[in-house]
């Protein structure tokens, strides 16, 4: 992680059971809740910066381990990422947001589109021109819902956290990098 780079983080797992008489084994939903903040400045101008975050599909396309991004219309779109994880653990994170951003105000939100996938996801990039730098503040909200058998619940935490977090700080490791580097 970069030097300048503050991170707030956290994750709750919550467990639901769930009936599958379809299954031998008990299988269980784990819903992980996930909420991370970080807050950085890089050195491209607020508009640069402002332009691509703005702009979903050239923001998403820093995102690593995006299988698709599919525009639903309205200011809506649907994030399929790539497999992650063990095969015993193997999970596929599918959701939907709908994104507004606002030049004047510096934001950039997203909000859940409920019933799209096994995530709910929202969150939002606020910006202030600093003269020099950019000032950002990234947040993002979210629950992942994990079936799978019962035995291997104590696993899927880890793995989850770890996939999330990982994929988050590339982003913005590979955002801090196109807008030129971060100032300290």
């Amino acid at each position: 992680m970069h030097a300048c780079l503050r991170r707030t983080a956290s994750l709750f797992i919550g467990i639901i059971i769930t009936d599958r008489a379809q299954r031998r084994e008990a299988t269980m939903t784990i819903t992980v809740a996930i909420d991370l903040g970080y807050e950085f400045k890089v050195k491209a101008p607020f508009k640069e910066v402002f332009d691509l975050l703005s702009d979903v599909p050239a923001s998403v396309s820093h995102f690593p381990k995006v299988q698709r991004l599919s525009d639903e219309g309205g200011g809506v779109y649907r994030w399929e990422m790539e497999k992650v994880g063990p095969a015993q653990v193997s999970l596929q994170t599918v959701y939907a947001c709908k994104y507004a951003s606002n030049r004047a105000k510096g934001s950039v939100v997203w909000t859940p589109v409920p019933g799209v996938g096994n995530a709910q996801v929202g969150g939002s990039w606020k910006l202030s021109d600093g003269k020099t730098h950019t000032a950002l503040v990234f947040k993002v909200q979210g629950t992942v819902d994990v079936p799978l058998p019962g035995m291997m619940r104590m696993v899927v935490g880890p793995v989850v956290k770890g996939e999330f977090e990982g994929l988050v700080e590339k982003y913005i490791a590979n955002l801090i990098q196109r807008f030129g580097g971060e100032v300290d």
